[in-house]
């Protein structure tokens, strides 16, 4: 069974390329190489890919709705595994078209494409955490069914709005649809804008870092391990015809900026410099996963701690910028 993977050349999607082809299964990778970061990662991450038998990543933009109807026909996948999509909060403040292009025309684009394929046994498409807006560091962890209608960034209000849609064409076109929200996934191939990633080059270089929030923001970290092991679970537990889903995948043990940044510096074995400034607009004081729905499906259970997640995540980088 062939399976679609949009966004195959980013961070979660590279995993999930190499994970569904350990397995071997064969995969229909898609991605634009964009150059929101630097697009040579994302052809190093489609090199690696291609490499394993049954796997082919093809450029194209998720956006232009007939290219991609035609790939989806023509590969006679019967999986689609959503992934692509424009990510960051503050990039969204720069760049709103590019969010309106890639998260809302890029949804309708591959939901239509669903809608006219043949066989069609399921779409799973990423959401994110950030559709739970602003709450308390203290507060207990989000739930699938809490209120979703505070956006507190524009990335945040597309990413809703795609949830919107694939609920929508479920119920309208008997479309069996799962969305995964993704809590602050990290490692290895991980996406040069995220703190840790910026975090480890600055502290390497001797040069100090940003710490917004000052400090006080805390993140569910996700190593992408345990990400992946979200994805499949429901690609293994497939929707019924007409049902929508949604699913938090995070680790549920938010740790504090500061915290993350010790263990870092404990890794590098460098102190960093640290430049503590004031929230930023769009960012949240802190996300929290309950895991319980997923854990119920498929027995989801997430297994790295951020100290051998972020280990693995240096040694891969040591490894990487070494190697050019």
């Amino acid at each position: 069974m062939a399976t679609l993977v949009t966004g195959a050349a980013g961070f979660i999607g590279h995993h999930v390329v190499e994970r569904l082809a350990s397995r071997g299964e064969e995969v229909v990778g898609v991605d634009d190489f964009n150059a929101y970061y630097d697009p040579a990662l994302k052809r190093r991450r489609a090199a690696v890919a291609e490499r394993r038998p049954g796997v082919r990543i093809h450029t194209l933009d998720i956006a232009d709705a007939p290219a991609f109807a035609a790939l989806l026909r023509d590969s006679g996948a019967r999986r689609v595994v959503h992934l692509a999509a424009q990510a960051g909060v503050r990039y969204s403040l720069q760049a709103p078209f590019a969010y309106e292009r890639a998260n809302v025309a890029g949804v309708l684009s591959v939901l239509e494409a669903c809608r006219a394929a043949k066989g069609l046994e399921q779409l799973v498409y990423a959401s994110s955490s950030s559709v739970y807006g602003n709450r308390p560091a203290a507060g207990r962890a989000f739930r699938e069914d809490d209120r979703v209608d505070h956006p507190a960034s524009l990335y945040a209000a597309t990413k809703r709005a795609g949830e919107l849609m694939c609920e929508a064409y479920s119920g309208l076109y008997g479309l069996p649809m799962s969305g995964l929200r993704f809590f602050t996934a990290y490692g290895p191939w991980g996406r040069p804008d995220m703190a840790y990633f910026l975090f480890t080059r600055a502290i390497l270089a001797g040069e100090p870092i940003d710490v917004f929030g000052e400090g006080r923001m805390a993140r569910d970290f996700t190593y992408v391990d345990d990400i992946v092991d979200g994805v499949m679970g429901v690609l293994d537990h497939p929707a019924a015809a007409g049902e929508h889903r949604l699913f938090n995948v995070g680790d549920s043990r938010p740790v504090a900026l500061l915290a993350m940044i010790e263990t870092l510096e404990r890794l590098l074995g460098r102190p960093a410099e640290k430049r503590m400034l004031p929230m930023q607009p769009g960012d949240v004081t802190a996300t929290y996963a309950d895991i319980s729905r997923l854990t119920a499906l498929c027995g989801y259970d997430p297994k790295v701690t951020l100290e051998d997640g972020l280990a693995r995540f240096v040694a891969w980088y040591r490894g990487y910028t070494e190697a050019g």
